[in-house]
């Protein structure tokens, strides 16, 4: 794709990797991503913020082909996906200087072997004229790492976040308008890149809410041209509140445990409680991770394998422990044969989330009249829990 006008002298570039399927061998990307970079030509200079992924090098520098001269680079996060061909763009423009925060320095050396000389640390609020252009940066630690930052673009009214606000989404379009769906895409990305950061991405929220602009261009997806509804969402997900809803991630290796987890989801529709059920061997762990942006409480269902939880349990359990949902309650249900030790063995897993541990009910082979019944008063407890919210 060519670069695209965003305003006078400021363009997008990067690449739409419309087949990737998978990030970090870990997320799922059911709809793909974009890299994105953008060009601003100052009346004295001109800057690219950020580059591409290195497997989609050659679409950037296809793009800059018709570029003759690049004074800065600017990596506002040093990541591979969007610092990666950073040292192809240099090899290319000898005269460049690479921008970035302290931290980003020593990434960018260690991580992609661009040399020392050539990099240009600055400070958070500094600015940079490109004759006419103004790019102000601001640094916004943990959002996702220690050392990224995003550039304020003055005069245009501009502020390219990186993966600040980013979705994962493959698109020919350049603004996201007011598509719903792209919510849901932000929403996700948030949950699996920024949530296990919430206090940290609540005062950046805080601090780009102080800056004026009237587009937001994130680094991968689409350019919010209505940036007051991708902030409020924001606003959302990183606040305190939580649903009445409840989150159940479950295996069932004979039947036992869904038995279980089907009396307890029906139990719970019964008083009013939400229920959000991802049986394990199926489940997108992008759309369990979206689930626990918001919900008050999390059951986990599984059977016993060799004294502990399922290992697919123990997974999912381990996934929510690093992301730190905002959860208030925890609940285990689940079955054994002979003996378990599957409620500690899952306790131990999950120091991260500030949950208060609410009843746990097992039962030896298959559930009873008297487990049916503990289920029923676990219903009871989260119904009187959420009812607090």
């Amino acid at each position: 794709m060519k670069p695209r006008l965003i305003r006078p002298g400021v363009y997008w570039l990067g690449a739409i990797d419309w087949n990737r399927r998978l990030f970090d061998a870990l997320i799922p990307l059911p709809d793909g991503t974009s890299y994105n970079a953008y060009l601003v030509q100052g009346a004295a200079k001109t800057a690219l913020l950020d580059a591409v992924d290195p497997a989609m090098e050659d679409v950037l520098m296809h793009q800059l082909a018709g570029i003759e001269r690049i004074d800065y680079v600017v990596s506002q996060h040093a990541e591979q996906d969007h610092s990666g061909a950073i040292p192809t763009v240099l090899a290319k423009y000898p005269q460049a200087t690479v921008v970035c925060t302290p931290k980003a320095k020593d990434l960018l050396v260690d991580h992609l072997g661009i040399a020392p000389e050539r990099i240009q640390t600055v400070e958070d609020g500094e600015t940079l004229d490109l004759g006419g252009k103004t790019l102000r940066f601001l640094y916004t630690p943990w959002v996702h790492w220690p050392e990224t930052m995003v550039t304020h673009l003055v005069e245009d009214r501009i502020l390219f976040s990186c993966d600040f606000f980013g979705s994962h989404v493959a698109t020919s379009n350049l603004y996201a308008g007011d598509d719903p769906y792209i919510n849901e895409a932000a929403k996700r990305y948030y949950a699996e890149i920024m949530m296990p950061f919430r206090k940290m991405v609540q005062r950046n929220l805080e601090k780009v809410r102080g800056v004026e602009f009237d587009l937001i261009a994130p680094s991968h997806g689409p350019i919010y041209d209505h940036p007051v509804d991708i902030l409020a969402a924001y606003e959302d997900w990183v606040s305190d509140r939580v649903s009445n809803s409840v989150v159940l991630p479950y295996i069932s290796m004979h039947g036992s445990t869904k038995k279980m987890v089907d009396y307890l989801v029906a139990a719970l529709a019964e008083r009013g409680v939400s229920v959000q059920l991802f049986e394990l061997t199926t489940t997108d762990i992008g759309k369990l991770a979206m689930a626990l942006v918001d919900a008050a409480t999390i059951v986990i269902g599984t059977p016993t394998v060799h004294g502990g939880p399922h290992p697919n349990v123990f997974s999912a359990t381990h996934l929510a422990n690093a992301l730190r949902p905002k959860l208030k309650y925890a609940a285990i249900i689940g079955s054994y044969g002979w003996g378990t030790r599957a409620v500690e063995r899952i306790a131990e897993l999950i120091p991260n989330l500030k949950v208060e541990l609410l009843d746990t009910v097992l039962c030896k082979g298959l559930p009873n009249a008297e487990t049916f019944a503990a289920l029923e008063a676990l219903g009871d407890t989260i119904q009187a829990k959420h009812a607090t919210l």
